[in-house]
């Protein structure tokens, strides 16, 4: 599916996904670069989840331990990176295996 728009993961230039994606000597290029084609989609798809549950949070106020102080902040937000992380590790949404694909298809197309 092509998309008009490209977006990367965060601290990731569109040039650096090319660049986990390029080809390696040897005999394991092609496996090695499909995982690193994987890891890159599935990195991508955190990166979007983990924006899309701290937005969900946004207006959620402090009860508990944690209520009303600066800690909050700080383990709310690693609390959404966790989760994050653990939900594109068992599956997430389904977008990481269009970001792989996609990264795929222009792998084979670079000559």
């Amino acid at each position: 599916m092509a998309s008009a728009f490209s977006i990367t993961p965060a601290g990731l230039s569109p040039l650096d996904v090319v660049k986990l994606t390029a080809p390696l000597a040897g005999a394991n290029g092609a496996a090695t670069t499909q995982a690193k084609a994987h890891a890159a989609a599935q990195s991508f798809e955190a990166v979007f989840l983990n924006t899309m549950f701290a937005q969900m949070q946004t207006d959620i106020g402090g009860e508990g331990p944690f209520g009303g102080s600066g800690a909050e902040g700080v383990w709310r937000s690693m609390l959404t990176d966790e989760y994050a992380k653990s939900f594109a590790k068992a599956g997430g949404v389904g977008m990481a295996s269009h970001v792989y694909q996609s990264l795929m298809a222009t792998q084979e197309q670079r000559p």
